[in-house]
Formats: C-alpha cells, structure tokens, sequence
C-alpha cells in the first residue's frame, strides 16, 4: 500500500446535496475542502473566503448528481484563498451576476442587472474611476437583456451602498440568486454553465489573494477521485 492510500479516510465521502453531520452521511463542496484543509468538519471552514464558499455551496446543492462528481476537481483549489478585500466580493458577485444575466427568466434577468450595476459601482468607488463606468464584459452582458438593463438603470439610479451592507447582504444575495438562475434556465448544459463560473471565481479569488489556483496534492488527487 502506498504512503497516500495509508492515509485516506477509512469512508471517503461521496459529494452530495445539503450539510452533512459527518463524512459517513456524505459531503459537500466545502464540508470536504475543510476535510483536505485539516480543519473540523464544517461547510464553512475558515480556509475560503465566505462568499467562494456560499457560491461553492450553491453550486454544489443546484448541480445535478452528474455535474456534481465533475466538480470534486475543484476542492483544493478552495483551499486557503481568503481575505479581507472587498474587490473578492464585488469581483465574484460580478462574475455571477453577468453569467446568469442573459439565460436566466425575465423577472430574474432585471435582478441580475441591478447586481451587475451595484456590483460595477462598489468596483468604481474601490478603483477610483467615475461613476457609471462599466467595463466591457458587462456592458456587453447588459447588451444582451436591453429591457433588464433599462429597467435596472432606472431602478437603481444613483442610489449608493456601504461596504458593509454589499458583503453582508447584496453580494450573497447576488451569488444566490445567480446560481439558482442559471439551474433553472432554459439552457443545454446548465451544469458546465455552473461548474465554469465556480472555477472563474476561484481564479478571480485566487488573483486576488496572489497565488494561482495549483493543483492538488497526490492524496487529495487520489481522495478526490473516490468521492465521484
């Protein structure tokens, strides 16, 4: 037996919806990154920043069975990307936000674009460019859903939000409501769309806190591929 397999879990725990009170009842996205992170088991471990964490758990509860075993792969790369910049919450929710945009219902395409606006306008205040700059990913996202985005404008106006009330309230929000968006579009593969913005969150995250997103360790690539 090699020194990995000597140290795996008696019961490697299978990736399925929900909290779980132990590994013998199976494990979420993050409940088994605070396994691989030696911390206690939790789907909240302090080893990733709260907003990755929320949207890995809202990825990992919408995925269906098949998409799910697909995003195991992406647990180390969780792993201690944290920290106190508020661009991390401004830059994920954005992501989230612009993916769900153009698939997403109508009701929900004129919250999407609210975010995208609100998100753009923390961004702006944080980098110091004027207000109502948009850069071009999400003008062109914006571009898509015309009526959401007049809607949104008119909506939001100049309305402004404290840093505290955006990271407590309006980027959880946002990541939500993306990920349950994107789940119940009318798209062909919203599993991939789903497992894609995961992983381009954790490359943003992962710029941020200045280290790439590497790759797993032997015994996390060999636990990683029993919990398929």
């Amino acid at each position: 037996m090699s020194g990995t397999e000597a140290h795996l879990p008696e019961l490697v725990p299978v990736l399925s919806r929900g909290k779980h009170r132990s590994p013998r009842q199976g494990a979420c996205f993050m409940e088994l990154a605070s396994y691989l992170a030696g911390e206690r088991w939790s789907d909240h471990p302090a080893c990733t920043h709260p907003l990755l964490a929320a949207l890995a758990r809202d990825v990992n509860d919408y995925s269906s069975d098949a998409g799910r075993s697909r995003l195991a792969r992406l647990i180390p790369s969780v792993i201690g990307l944290t920290g106190d910049d508020l661009h991390i919450d401004a830059r994920i929710a954005l992501l989230s936000a612009r993916m769900a945009l153009p698939v997403a219902a109508a009701p929900r395409q004129q919250v999407m674009a609210v975010a995208v606006l609100a998100c753009e306008r923390v961004l702006a205040g944080l980098d110091g460019r004027p207000e109502g700059w948009l850069d071009q990913q999400s003008r062109a996202a914006l571009a898509q859903t015309p009526q959401a985005a007049r809607w949104a404008r008119g909506f939001t106006g100049t309305a402004a939000i404290s840093a505290k009330a955006f990271r407590r309230h309006s980027a959880p929000a946002t990541v939500h409501a993306a990920v349950q968006g994107i789940a119940q579009a009318c798209v062909p593969q919203p599993d991939q769309m789903l497992c894609d913005l995961l992983a381009s969150a954790i490359g943003e995250c992962a710029a941020r806190c200045g280290r790439p997103s590497g790759p797993s360790t032997s015994r996390d690539t060999t636990m990683l591929a029993a919990a398929h």
